[in-house]
Order: C-alpha cells, then sequence, then structure tokens
C-alpha cells in the first residue's frame, strides 16, 4: 500500500503550524469537531483526564490570555483559542496523563488541518500556570494547564523540515 494514498497518513505528513490567521472566525459546530477529535484520544486506563476551555476573539478573557505568552501576538490573530488542562482529581498517572494529553493535542491538530483550518501548540504559556489560570478565571489547585492551541483560518503557507528517519533510529530494523 502507498501511504500517500492514505488520508490519515497524508494528514500527519501536511500538517503545519501556522501563526497568522484571517479575522474570519471559526464556527461553534467546528470548534465541537475540534474537540471531539481531542476527546477521542487515548488515555491511560481510559481515564480521560483532560479539560477543554474554548476562548473565542470576542470574549474579554482572550487578551488576558495573550498577555501570558511571549506568542501574544498570535493569540490576538487568532479566532479562537482551544485550552487544555489536566484535571488534577482525575489523574491516576503523572507520565501516562501527560502523554494522553499530548495525543488529545495531537489529534485536535490534525482535525484542524483536516478541516481546512490552521493552528499552532503554543506550549511556553505553561511556564506561568499560575498567571495562565488566573487570566481565564480557572482554579490553580485543581487543573493544569498543558497547552494551548491558537487556531483560525489560515493566513499563511505553513513550512517544515524533518531529520531523516535514520538520523532518529537508534538502530536499523
Amino acid at each position: 500500500m502507498d501511504s500517500r494514498d492514505n488520508p490519515v497518513l497524508q494528514a500527519i505528513r501536511e500538517r503545519r503550524s501556522i501563526r497568522k490567521f484571517t479575522e474570519e472566525p471559526v464556527d461553534k459546530q467546528t470548534l465541537t469537531a475540534i474537540l471531539e477529535a481531542g476527546q477521542w484520544a487515548p488515555s491511560g486506563m481510559n481515564n480521560q483526564p483532560w479539560r477543554f476551555l474554548v476562548v473565542t476573539r470576542d470574549d474579554p478573557r482572550m487578551e488576558k490570555l495573550a498577555v501570558c505568552t511571549k506568542y501574544t501576538p498570535i493569540v490576538r490573530a487568532s479566532a479562537a483559542c482551544i485550552c487544555v488542562f489536566l484535571d488534577k482529581g482525575a489523574l491516576y498517572d503523572e507520565m501516562k496523563d501527560h502523554q494522553g494529553a499530548g495525543a488529545c493535542l495531537q489529534n485536535m491538530l490534525l482535525a484542524i488541518h483536516a478541516l481546512g483550518l490552521g493552528a499552532v501548540w503554543i506550549g511556553q504559556i505553561v511556564n506561568d500556570q499560575t498567571a495562565a489560570l488566573s487570566a481565564l478565571g480557572l482554579d490553580v489547585a485543581a487543573l493544569e494547564l498543558q497547552a494551548v492551541l491558537a487556531l483560525g483560518h489560515p493566513d499563511q503557507k505553513g513550512a517544515a523540515k524533518r531529520k531523516p528517519l535514520s538520523e532518529l533510529m537508534l538502530e536499523d530494523f
């Protein structure tokens, strides 16, 4: 089978981080489809410890969130931000739950791409949990921010390079 014909593998290869967006909003139905993609990510013991908060451009919390990261212009330009948290009360294994959150984020990034939108994973914002959660009016004791996906209709083409697979292999198989 030629992997170039597989839509999932094609989406994985073609998805890029998009940091510039048009002014066009993203509708609730599309945002729901993206969240559902995250909902279906694997998690250890199927505990699904992730929690989501969508902050749209017209939400006053968007500006408060934007100043919690050095990527302020990207957040301000996005149509929406999907904030992904771990519910501290739902955790069963810290490493596995963080891995699950990563899978959840990747599912959403692939859904965003498949829906013709663009996004970028903002991880730097987690460096100050207190500021980010306070900006959103959330309880620092209950939630741990994993990342923010800034998304919208792309106003740029993405580009990326990858190392050859041979450089990533510890040994040949």
